[in-house]
């Protein structure tokens, strides 16, 4: 973003990348493959790189609300001054707290997942995916964040955006309204399972796994540690993989 304000230009759109995206070694080849996808659309775009912070998110959910608000207090200054008015995150953890939570305090922007964007590109013809792909025929099960889905309904994009790779799309016995989180939510990443019998992640992965598919695909870093993580334990990495939903994409282009 940097090197745009010095050459007087402005970017498009502001791509968020977040934590994850940024130091988690899984999330960063969701990050490279989201990047091509924009680069390959021809849509001009930016990072903040080193004056990204955290959005907040996890401190909040903990209950640090002073560290929250500093936090995002920091980022609002900072895209005020490029003037940052739309930005698309590949993180509903992000999405959510820059869309819904930062307007109250007086950061007010367009925000979208990159599954929508994924979506409305390929809507508008430009992303063509070729035929016969990767993944033709291939049992895909989707596995909704709850960012995106409960919290922000969204849930259409992400399956019309599988339903372009002429996958054969297959629902868990949970999912859309009723989909069970893959237990990583609410700074759950960050502390000690709760007394109990099983961890969520494993419920979950064992409720995907179910439906005989191929690929798990998600749309959030959380939960693409958490299901590749409950693949692993059930020892069913080999015939089983967890992508995010622009990894599929980047490999049907």
């Amino acid at each position: 973003m940097a090197d745009y304000a010095a050459a007087n230009e402005e970017p498009e759109i502001l791509f968020w990348v977040g934590c994850a995206g940024s130091y988690d070694s899984r999330a960063q080849k969701v990050t490279l493959a989201f990047a091509k996808i924009l680069h390959h659309v021809g849509i001009k775009f930016a990072i903040l790189g080193n004056e990204e912070r955290c959005t907040g998110d996890p401190a909040r959910r903990a209950g640090n609300e002073f560290l929250f608000q500093m936090t995002a207090l920091m980022n609002i200054e900072t895209l005020k001054m490029y003037n940052i008015q739309k930005i698309v995150t590949a993180c509903p953890h992000c999405f959510n707290t820059l869309k819904n939570e930062y307007p109250a305090l007086g950061g007010n922007y367009d925000v979208i997942h990159h599954t929508q964007l994924l979506q409305e590109l390929i809507n508008e013809g430009r992303i063509k995916l070729k035929e016969g792909g990767t993944f033709k025929g291939k049992r895909i099960t989707y596995h909704d964040s709850c960012y995106m889905g409960r919290v922000n309904g969204v849930y259409e994009a992400p399956r019309a955006v599988l339903e372009s790779l002429d996958s054969d799309l297959v629902e868990m016995k949970r999912s859309k309204q009723n989909g069970l989180c893959c237990g990583a939510g609410g700074s759950q990443m960050w502390k000690e399972d709760e007394p109990g019998d099983k961890r969520i992640n494993i419920e979950r992965s064992e409720e995907a796994l179910a439906t005989k598919a191929e690929i798990i695909a998600v749309n959030c870093p959380f939960c693409l540690t958490m299901m590749s993580d409950g693949v692993k334990a059930k020892d069913k990495q080999e015939e089983v993989l967890v992508y995010d939903l622009s990894e599929l994409i980047v490999n049907n282009l």
